[in-house]
């Protein structure tokens, strides 16, 4: 048996491709959309991918399920436990079986079993791997998806408060209890091997660690504590979850409805920054921060890389948007790829971002925009003369403390029609923990014409500045 894990370190997801070296035959597990990655890996072990089977109806990125289906003529496995509500509804013309708890895959002398694990979501499987093939009559490991994480249990809230089904968090949190009692019932050897590692909004306490086991877990992972106390458990697991990033809620019903096909990954042409102008782009610059605040596009967007890339882009813009990146040139293909996995497929232009750098610095000055940055001793001074707070942390951490009057909207719900902002008479003074998260805020509040100023070091820095500081919810 070939086991390998296929990480994207953006989306902190990880993809499972398993392989029968005996027939051949490969199967992929939560793939992500661009599913030539998965294609060449099997290809350079002498495998072909003949299935694909999800955990459950993902929520921050879009599955390749579909496409491993169309591309590789792959057999499609998927939960059949969501009920009318989440179960999928693309299988029409695919071949495809939707699985019962209990029920097995067979590829090649590998058996993969499904378990019922609702909680995450009401329709998760996990799968138990077993290699008959060479000999076993017991299994490796569990496929855990976004049940059992290294350090924390899948949250329980996503179908509340990312795709907006109300009054379901609570009973999720519940059924979490019950299928946490099922996997302590695993033998201690058994691998975990989840779908997700640090840096991850399916959970809040993500270890770093890319595999587990069972005994480990057991003895260290905290989320699997109070399981004898049910309410507070729930309590424990509906507390203090990040914001979902906005475009969760897309997700979830495009990986339940039908993951648009991909013909292709986007090969976006080099543009000189007059070009994008003109052109209108959605403009995602990624060079530092100070480099953008001195100068940048009109209406540009800031992020850094990593796990913010995806969830500040994806938040901010939608589907259609034809969009621009300034950045290295080495990051174009990886950057392409992560907008790709969240539905962004409009990836036209990219300019590099020295090449941005010496027009800026010479012709394109006169073309640029400069962002305000401030220091919180500024800020208490712009506070007593009026102006208005936009904390963007979590809720958590706003109620753990923050500046007595602030408005809290977390980074990522900045675009949702729901919340509303403060008055912006003058300009806003946005903070987070550290200057990061406002600064992605600051030049997305910019692009639609509102004035903003960033806060340096954000919520460490305001201790002793004459701030009136409180903690607790919002007003």
């Amino acid at each position: 048996m070939l086991l390998r894990q296929i990480y994207d370190e953006d989306l902190a997801h990880a993809a499972w491709l398993i392989g029968c070296q005996r027939t051949g035959e490969a199967i992929v597990i939560d793939p992500a959309r661009d599913v030539d990655v998965y294609l060449q890996l099997a290809n350079s072990h002498g495998l072909r991918i003949t299935a694909v089977a999800e955990t459950h109806v993902h929520a921050d990125f879009l599955s390749g399920a579909r496409q491993l289906a169309v591309d590789a003529g792959a057999h499609a496995y998927v939960s059949g436990e969501g009920g009318e509500d989440w179960n999928a509804r693309w299988l029409a013309n695919h071949d495809h079986t939707e699985l019962r708890d209990g029920q097995t895959i067979v590829v090649g002398g590998i058996e993969l079993k499904a378990l019922h694990t609702p909680g995450h979501t009401p329709e998760h499987l996990c799968y138990q791997v077993t290699d008959v093939g060479g000999g076993a009559d017991q299994p490796i490991g569990i496929l855990s998806g976004d049940f059992v994480f290294v350090g924390d249990l899948g949250r329980p809230d996503l179908l509340e408060t990312a795709a907006g089904l109300e009054g379901t968090k609570e009973r999720a949190a519940r059924e979490l209890v019950a299928s946490a009692h099922r996997f302590l019932q695993l033998p201690d050897y058994l691998q975990v091997l989840p779908a997700h590692g640090a840096g991850s909004a399916c959970g809040k306490a993500l270890g770093a660690v890319p595999q587990s086991t069972v005994g480990y877990e057991r003895r260290f992972n905290a989320a699997l504590g109070d399981l004898d106390d049910e309410d507070r458990f729930v309590e424990r697991m509906l507390s203090g979850q990040p914001s979902p990033p906005l475009y969760f809620a897309r997700m979830k019903r495009q990986n339940r409805d039908g993951v648009p096909l991909l013909e292709k990954v986007p090969a976006p042409e080099s543009r000189t920054p007059e070009r994008m102008l003109e052109e209108g782009l959605a403009v995602v610059d990624l060079r530092s921060w100070d480099s953008f605040r001195t100068g940048h596009l009109p209406g540009a967007l800031w992020t850094k890389t990593g796990p913010l890339f995806s969830a500040a882009v994806g938040s901010l813009l939608e589907p259609g948007q034809p969009i621009g990146l300034i950045c290295g040139e080495a990051d174009v293909e990886r950057l392409v790829r992560g907008l790709v996995r969240i539905g962004l497929d409009d990836v036209v232009a990219h300019c590099e971002a020295e090449r941005f750098q010496g027009w800026a610095d010479g012709e394109g000055a006169s073309r640029l925009v400069a962002s305000r940055q401030i220091d919180a001793a500024e800020m208490a001074r712009h506070v007593a003369d009026g102006h208005r707070v936009l904390d963007v942390r979590r809720p958590d951490e706003f109620t753990e403390g923050h500046v007595v009057g602030a408005c809290n909207i977390p980074y990522t719900r900045l675009e949702d029609p729901n919340e509303e902002l403060p008055p912006d008479d003058l300009p806003l003074l946005v903070h987070c923990l550290g200057g990061v998260r406002s600064a992605v805020a600051c030049a997305g509040l910019e692009r639609r014409g509102i004035r903003a100023i960033n806060v340096r070091e954000g919520w460490r820095g305001m201790g002793d500045v004459g701030l009136e500081l409180g903690t607790g919810e919002p007003a």
